[in-house]
């Protein structure tokens, strides 16, 4: 299939040569001769690639703004930048927005074509990785023999063919997209989007603009959550997290099945199929006055819990075997030779639960994938069971059993996450990676517990 780019210059000199260079290489061409045509063509369809010139026929926008347009689309389309009078300031500005390349004009057609060649072939090797691994983690399955599993696996068939909004709980690292994914997956809506917005993860100001979109004053559109998934699933992950006034806006498209987007007049229909996940307990926060109870009860239509991984290890097994498989794929190494035997994987708590897991499997895979079983024994439980761990320092072991059980789990939690901190030299990304946290869940355990950063 031949590839398609589009040419934007308002110089008709510009445009007419490269457009004759590319159809001489049997691509399929589009032109756009100023800055409200491009945007046109940019939202009538992407290209496989843009060329893009900086100065356009506007005072306020030029080829910059067409280039974050592209991105805030897709990423991964390649965008090389032409100009006949470009500072470096502005060749460094473009990079670091994402254009592939910056061409200074005049040029030859050699060089132009070298780059689209490259950029292209850039473009689809990242789009090949990108399926390869999509395919492969989205493909996670659901696996357990735990009563609790079963239980869970009964209700994502049973849901097969209802369009019941669904509520799923449980700790970080459960399992919930996953579930979330396989109700998509086995519902009729299977071939229609499927949209994740974490709400844990917004900025306070910025939760009505994604889920319901922005419209600017020059016709561009910002397309909100709810819009992207229209037809299909949107899974709104951490709901709880959702502002108390921005729930009442949530609850009234629940009921209308129709919105404004910021700034917008006109009403924007949708039918979707809403799929909700908490880590924590929304009756409680119900109570409280921290979550509307109307909008809990349109959410928690058939509610699904998930336990956490230490109150079924007798999945334990079964995952290692799985991930094992899955990431060893993924990552193109051999299977770790890992004893599902080893008592540190039943006796650790898990916080992180299957993500913790799976965390510690993809380690060993990358790292330890040569090693023999017993030298990958002791990395399980120096890992699992760190000797710098603070509970058997004499101090803190006193003063935890003397006190009531949440006070000594706190002094727990404090050490533990201080210890963790300053092995990672303060970088909260890598610590939230290696403890199984999420950065977002983090964050609020060490502003709970009063830990400041950590050098």
């Amino acid at each position: 299939m031949h590839k398609e780019i589009l040419v934007i210059d308002d110089n008709p000199d510009i445009r007419l040569l490269v457009s004759n260079i590319l159809k001489e290489q049997n691509f399929i061409v589009r032109t756009a001769a100023n800055y409200d045509q491009a945007v046109f063509e940019i939202n009538k369809k992407l290209p496989d690639l843009a060329i893009i010139d900086i100065k356009l026929d506007k005072v306020d926008k030029d080829g910059i703004d067409l280039l974050k347009l592209i991105t805030s689309k897709e990423k991964l389309i390649p965008v090389i930048m032409i100009s006949g009078h470009a500072t470096v300031q502005i060749a460094v500005e473009a990079t670091r927005l994402g254009a592939y390349e910056f061409i200074e004009k005049p040029f030859s057609k050699e060089k132009i074509l070298n780059y689209i060649n490259r950029a292209l072939e850039s473009y689809e090797l990242k789009k090949e990785k990108n399926i390869i691994e999509n395919k492969l983690f989205h493909s996670f399955d659901l696996i357990g023999k735990s009563i609790s599993i079963i239980k869970v696996k009964k209700i994502i068939d049973k849901l097969s063919n209802s369009e019941s909004r669904v509520l799923i709980s449980g700790p970080t690292g459960a399992g919930k997209e996953l579930v979330a994914r396989k109700i998509h997956k086995n519902s009729n809506r299977s071939n229609k989007p499927f949209v994740i917005i974490n709400a844990a993860l917004l900025k306070e100001n910025t939760y009505e603009k994604e889920l319901f979109g922005e419209e600017f004053e020059d016709g561009n559109i910002s397309y909100g959550a709810l819009e992207r998934a229209n037809k299909g699933t949107l899974l709104i992950d951490e709901v709880s997290e959702i502002p108390f006034e921005t729930q009442a806006n949530v609850l009234r498209v629940l009921i209308d099945q129709k919105f404004k987007r910021l700034n917008g007049s006109k009403d924007i229909n949708v039918n979707i199929r809403l799929i909700s996940s908490s880590s924590k307990d929304l009756e409680d926060l119900v109570k409280i006055n921290k979550f509307r109870e109307d909008l809990f009860h349109r959410l928690n239509v058939i509610p699904i819990q998930l336990s956490p991984l230490s109150s079924r290890t007798e999945d334990i097994p079964l995952l290692i075997d799985y991930f094992k498989d899955k990431l060893s794929e993924i990552n193109g190494v051999q299977q770790p030779n890992i004893n599902i035997n080893n008592d540190s994987l039943y006796t650790y708590s898990w916080p992180g639960n299957v993500r913790e897991l799976r965390n510690l499997v993809e380690r060993i895979t990358i790292l330890s994938s040569n090693e023999t079983k017993s030298n990958i024994n002791k990395i399980i439980d120096d890992i699992l069971n760190p000797k710098t761990t603070l509970v058997s320092n004499k101090d803190l072991f006193e003063k935890s059993f003397s006190s009531p059980l949440k006070e000594a789990r706190k002094h727990f939690e404090k050490e533990y996450l201080t210890t963790q901190l300053k092995k990672n030299h303060g970088n909260i990304s890598k610590t939230a990676d290696f403890i199984g946290m999420e950065r977002s869940a983090l964050h609020r355990k060490l502003k709970e517990l009063g830990i400041k950063g950590i050098n």
